[in-house]
């Protein structure tokens, strides 16, 4: 009798310890999903970690971002501002900036091009627009666009904090409404550099557009970001089977991360 008093017992703590093993079987699959798998990393990041994160310190990502800045920081330092973020990024939450691996990328670009006028479509944080700015020659500036309210009063502050501001001018909006201002409001004659990293389903269109509002010269560079994950394969078919432009593949690694991702040049040939 007490052997089958116990048997209940038994076979509860074993559906127990069952659960738990499983419970752990997933929680180490997703580790690897994440470590490996591009869009299972974004999902944790941007979705899961970052909605649990906000609603517990009641504070965005990004704002947490601007006040490691402005509490680590040199103020008036890109170079300092930008390894602060790195930092911050690659230890303590995953975000969205070109990042130091794949920023080299757009470092080598802008210093081979020396562009007297560039346009960044994506401000985010301003991470890129710092990196981009840090390196233009004296007299040239940078139009920086970015569609939601938040990043770019947040960027706003990065970007002044880091001492570019007199090189950068950020304009909030739509890129498509943007674009098209570019001459008139902005007396932009032609486009030297153009870096695309804002929303994948954008980069074709917006790249028609420039093409359309003669806002290329013979020479000018696009430089995209983020072509793997999470990927723009629309913008690379149109632009490789395009003849009016050259492109160069760089191979490199998510922000932050050890999953694959590339950029792509594409020179416009005119």
């Amino acid at each position: 009798m007490a052997g089958q008093a116990h048997a209940p017992q038994m076979l509860e703590s074993s559906s127990v310890l069952l659960f738990i093993v499983f419970g752990l079987f997933i929680f180490l699959l997703f580790v690897v999903l994440i470590r490996k798998n591009g869009s299972a990393a974004l999902i944790w990041n941007e979705i899961i970690r970052e909605k649990i994160t906000n609603f517990i310190m009641n504070q965005s990502k990004e704002q947490r971002i601007l006040n490691f800045v402005l509490q680590n920081a040199v103020r008036g330092d890109p170079c300092s501002v930008l390894d602060t973020i790195d930092k911050y990024c690659s230890q303590k939450e995953w975000a969205m900036n070109v990042g130091d691996e794949k920023g080299l990328i757009l470092d080598k670009t802008v210093e081979e091009v020396q562009p007297s006028v560039a346009l960044e479509l994506g401000t985010y944080c301003g991470y890129s627009a710092v990196r981009i700015a840090r390196l233009l020659k004296a007299g040239a500036r940078l139009l920086t666009v970015e569609f939601n309210p938040e990043f770019a009063a947040i960027a706003k502050q990065i970007i002044e904090f880091a001492g570019v501001q007199d090189k950068v001018k950020l304009l909030e909006g739509p890129s498509e409404e943007i674009i098209p201002q570019l001459k008139k409001k902005y007396e932009v004659d032609t486009l030297d550099f153009v870096f695309l990293d804002h929303w994948k389903d954008r980069y074709t269109p917006d790249t028609i557009l420039i093409q359309e509002c003669n806002l290329l010269r013979k020479g000018s560079v696009l430089l995209a970001d983020n072509i793997i994950v999470p990927g723009a394969p629309e913008f690379l078919n149109y632009i490789r089977k395009n003849p009016r432009f050259q492109c160069t593949n760089y191979p490199s690694h998510l922000e932050y991360m050890k999953v694959k991702d590339a950029m792509e040049k594409a020179v416009f040939l005119g």
